[in-house]
């Protein structure tokens, strides 16, 4: 079983940034591709991005392509989510989740969700 922890969330003004955390409990995680999700009040879960055990990024979502960037540092086990230029419509939970496969598939893995809100 992997544990992964979530951090970083918070209330932030609109053009503004944060950095979300997604931290394993297991230091084999270099081996899993982690992806991030994020749900917004009454809209369905949707995929952002991954990045998988070869540090290669795949973005889900064009339009947040730029502003969402993700990241990993396998030395501190952890995938990190850096979000910029915020919008009020990207308030949302958002999650990371993981699998030893590859990126396309069912993830295994969830971390608890962070909320993300923008508002001024």
């Amino acid at each position: 079983q992997l544990q992964l922890v979530q951090s970083g969330g918070g209330l932030v003004q609109p053009g503004g940034s944060l950095r979300l955390s997604c931290t394993a409990s297991s230091r084999t995680f270099n081996y899993y591709n982690v992806a991030w999700f994020r749900q917004a009040p009454g809209k369905e879960r949707e995929k952002i991005n991954c990045i998988s055990s070869a540090d290669v990024a795949t973005n889900y979502v064009e339009s947040l392509k730029g502003r969402f960037t993700i990241s990993r540092d396998n030395a501190q086990n952890t995938v990190y989510l850096q979000l910029s230029s915020l919008k009020p419509e990207d308030t949302a939970v958002y999650y990371c989740a993981a699998n030893g496969w590859d990126c396309s598939r069912k993830n295994d893995y969830w971390g608890q969700g962070t909320q993300v809100t923008v508002s001024s």
